[in-house]
């Protein structure tokens, strides 16, 4: 509630299942003794905060009856000193930017971004914040591809996931131990807020493998969709831990033929990869798919009692970078998509490959959009040939080499006649000097020793005498 300009927020707990929070750019929860065994802030106990929690309700109560700015003053410098360094960060965050600027300062923070533009790797980058990026799973991967595509200055970002942030996660990337207790969606929104504040973010706390939930899923997708799009966003990362998770976003991206990319990590955290489906071009998640699904076995089964799966900050780290950097080559039209990109950290170890879909597939929404794929095949490849056409006709040659220093000249075969007619006339050598190097362009036959028959008919009577007169001897 607020009153005069002094807000204070207090968390509820969200279902996990069907639920949402509500949208904001901005949560900072204050956590009682009952939600989290930890300090709120470092250095105060629960109770105590609780204590000004109370004095700053009577507080305000008094200031209803007579308003006194000077009291406003002093209730708002005692939140933010209840908040701790959180109070000062918020103190720090800077104010929304209307329009991205090349301009090199220090002030700026997308100048290294705009600079991809000026050395030519984008046509503009000014277009990102014109995309919408949905991200299921704010874990190991998904928590740093968010952080990456917030400093990237994205447009608009949803994220999914229905856990909690716990001292567990701390040896992964992005969440900080004063955040455990919070929903990862809120704790995502709260720190990527105070990063870039320019990015629309919307967080859904709810279980998408769910009845309910997968209908708000779905509902959120649709939200904003326009001109003729089923879909209001541009890209579905899926960065969930397990495959009932994958084999839903699998079957809502099939069904609003939306573009998606997948992401994993190997139970022993040395592995990881990403993969670019389109519904209908590339192969869906149930063409190919793993053992454990194949076989209809329920992964849940397979989880032990006091066994868990490795994890290093390294391999999340280098999986989300090669999620997001795909997804930027994507949806801002620079370098090649992968559709297909392993890692391998032992051996370092890259493998690429392509995956066409499965006309057996045991996804009805997946053979649809095989179906409708086929049949625009012909005008999508006129159209591209279309476009080749016109890219060739319009392109203007330039030399390779501006500068010269040599004077060096490629000649066109018709004109070989004329050019050794005009390299005559100028290799004409001035009266008096003589080449000692033949021409190029002649073969100059050795000179013939002249013939003497009779001189060799007497050396060789000459010897014969010779072996002669040694024989007799």
């Amino acid at each position: 509630f607020s009153f005069h300009g002094v807000f204070i927020v207090v968390s509820t707990k969200y279902s996990a299942v069907g639920s949402s929070p509500p949208r904001s750019t901005r949560h900072t929860p204050i956590q009682t003794a009952a939600a989290s065994t930890r300090t709120d802030p470092p250095g105060r106990p629960a109770a105590t905060m609780e204590e000004e929690l109370h004095a700053l309700l009577r507080d305000l109560d008094a200031l209803k009856q007579l308003p006194d700015p000077a009291s406003i003053d002093r209730m708002r410098d005692r939140v933010v000193k209840m908040m701790g360094p959180s109070g000062a960060a918020a103190a720090a965050t800077r104010s929304k930017i209307k329009d991205m600027s090349a301009e090199v300062v220090d002030s700026n923070p997308y100048s290294r971004l705009m600079a991809l533009q000026r050395m030519g790797i984008v046509d503009n980058y000014e277009r990102i914040r014109d995309y919408s990026v949905a991200i299921v799973g704010v874990g190991g991967v998904g928590s740093v591809a968010a952080e990456m595509l917030t400093r990237c200055g994205i447009g608009r970002l949803l994220l999914y996931d229905y856990d909690t942030v716990e001292l567990a996660n701390m040896n992964r990337l992005f969440f900080r131990p004063d955040q455990v207790g919070m929903t990862k969606t809120d704790a995502a929104v709260q720190t990527l807020s105070e990063i870039n504040p320019d990015v629309v973010l919307e967080s859904y706390s709810l279980n998408i493998t769910t009845v309910k939930g997968f209908e708000t899923f779905l509902g959120s997708l649709k939200a904003r969709s326009s001109n003729g799009r089923s879909t209001g966003v541009d890209l579905v990362l899926s960065c969930v831990d397990n495959y009932e998770a994958r084999m839903v976003v699998n079957q809502a991206c099939n069904e609003l033929r939306q573009t998606w990319m997948e992401s994993g990590v190997s139970e022993d955290a040395v592995s990881g990869h990403i993969q670019l489906l389109v519904p209908g071009e590339t192969a869906c998640f149930a063409c190919a798919p793993p053992l454990v699904v194949a076989s209809g076995v329920d992964e849940r089964t397979l989880k032990r009692d006091g066994v868990c799966a490795a994890s290093l900050p390294t391999t999340m780290g280098v999986v989300a970078g090669l999620l997001v950097q795909n997804s930027l080559k994507y949806l801002l039209k620079f370098g090649q998509v992968s559709p297909y990109l392993g890692y391998n950290s032992l051996k370092d170890f890259f493998p690429t490959m392509e995956m066409r879909p499965n006309p057996q597939c045991s996804n009805p929404a997946c053979l649809e959009r095989q179906k409708e794929y086929m049949q625009s095949k012909p005008a999508r490849d006129a159209a591209a040939k279309a476009k080749m056409e016109a890219e060739a006709s319009a392109a203007i040659e330039y030399p390779v080499h501006m500068d010269n220093e040599w004077n060096i000249s490629v000649l066109d075969d018709s004109d070989t006649a004329t050019s050794s007619v005009q390299r005559a006339a100028t290799d004409i050598l001035p009266e008096g000097l003589v080449r000692e190097l033949p021409d190029e362009d002649t073969y100059v036959e050795p000179p013939a020793a002249p013939a003497s028959c009779g001189a060799i008919d007497d050396d060789l009577e000459e010897l014969q005498r010779q072996l002669d007169a040694l024989n007799s001897s």
